[in-house]
């Protein structure tokens, strides 16, 4: 079994919306995966422990928060090291999105974005996690949040992880900022 990018997109969203009762489609139209695609994560997110499925594969699916952290703050970064582009036009990321820039003060580092025909935002490219990433965050705030605190892990310097690393565990234990 090799973790995927897409494993830990869709163990974010159970994360986040811990008292659902996940079901394959709901997961897919979250992460935006196919069904396939999904079910798959899933598979993939149980076996590396990042969740937790009951035996017998029936029943609420549950993050395993600490583990789940561990993995994003020790292990993203070089199982899924950043990769940076050209200038573009995209949506807000790591220090440029507004969940870690409204924590700083005054960033003189150019915008980091995320490709995506419709963002509205011009800065460095910053390859998301997963392809469908950006579609994803447009349609969840929180997932958003947590994508781009993800990618301040992968892509940030010292400031910007530890910061992130502080932010992204109180959002996926739920607690307010």
């Amino acid at each position: 079994m090799t973790l995927r990018p897409q494993d830990v997109v869709v163990a974010l969203v159970i994360a986040l919306r811990p008292e659902e009762r996940w079901s394959f489609p709901a997961i897919a139209k979250s992460a935006g995966l196919s069904l396939s695609e999904a079910h798959a994560a899933v598979k993939r997110a149980v076996q590396a422990r990042l969740v937790a499925q009951p035996q017998g594969g029936s029943g609420a699916l549950a993050p395993m928060r600490e583990n789940l952290l561990e993995f994003l703050v020790h292990g993203v970064g070089y199982a899924f090291p950043a990769e940076h582009g050209g200038v573009t036009r995209g949506m807000p990321t790591a220090h440029s999105a507004p969940v870690l820039a409204s924590e700083m003060s005054g960033s003189s580092e150019a915008p980091c974005v995320w490709p995506d025909p419709e963002g509205r935002a011009r800065g460095e490219a910053l390859r998301p996690l997963y392809r469908t990433v950006p579609r994803a965050a447009r349609n969840d705030p929180r997932l958003y949040d947590a994508l781009a605190l993800v990618d301040a892990l992968r892509a940030g310097n010292a400031r910007e992880r530890t910061l992130a690393a502080k932010l992204l565990r109180k959002l996926i234990s739920g607690r307010k900022r």
